[in-house]
């Protein structure tokens, strides 16, 4: 049986990153991901090296009949879904809260927050089941620049509650027969390496690596 992986979350440098280190190691992999769809910001795609590895699965994050429905189309496509990496990428958003767009703030909901709760719960009764697997929670904290009248009413809140319901999940797993693996990065321009510390954490087999927040940082010290 191959090694089954699947990746979700939204288009960005960080998820292609991820993408191409799996591509690296295996002929197919999963993969779930969804445009930017804020109306101020624009995604970065998966990268063309990856595509011929790619199975592109679709995913409607508020759903969680749309959660079930991937988890079981990547388990019918890979056989077995080993590692389940999650990558948070939160988006920017600066304007005054009274320029704030109702559409917005339900896709910032459901695309960066909801979303992550209902695919956690399929992913790791599947786990449960067969009684193995890894699910990888990877969070990207790059803060980008804005305006000077302006705050980011996004990447904030998404980042904080990324990073809660990973501490959360990894806290409730204690001594449940799956592993969770969380990770984080500040470093802007750094995404290759980044998804290179991930996998070579992941591949490391070592027990001792669960229950930590691996924090990734510059010059390839790292910090956990």
């Amino acid at each position: 049986m191959t090694r089954g992986i699947l990746i979700a979350g939204t288009e960005s440098s960080l998820s292609a990153a991820i993408a191409v280190e799996a591509a690296r190691r295996v002929e197919t992999f999963a993969g779930a991901f969804i445009p930017n769809r804020l109306s101020e910001s624009g995604g970065g795609g998966v990268n063309d090296t990856v595509t011929k590895a790619l199975i592109p699965l679709i995913w409607n994050p508020g759903s969680p009949i749309s959660a079930r429905s991937l988890t079981l189309a990547a388990e019918n496509r890979l056989e077995r879904i080993h590692e389940a990496i999650l990558v948070c990428a939160p988006p920017s958003m600066y304007r005054r809260p009274e320029e704030l767009i109702s559409s917005d703030i339900d896709t910032i909901v459901n695309d960066y927050i909801k979303g992550w709760f209902f695919l956690v719960k399929e992913l790791t009764a599947r786990f449960k089941i067969h009684k193995s697997g890894t699910l990888v929670l990877v969070l990207s904290e790059i803060s980008g620049g804005g305006k000077a009248d302006s705050v980011d009413l996004a990447g904030p809140p998404v980042a904080a509650s990324f990073r809660a319901l990973a501490q959360g999940v990894q806290a409730a797993s204690i001594g449940e027969p799956y592993d969770i693996l969380t990770f984080s990065s500040s470093e802007a321009g750094e995404d290759p390496a980044f998804a290179a510390f991930v996998f070579k954490t992941m591949e490391e087999n070592n027990k001792r690596n669960t229950g930590k927040w691996h924090k990734f940082g510059k010059l390839g010290l790292f910090g956990r």
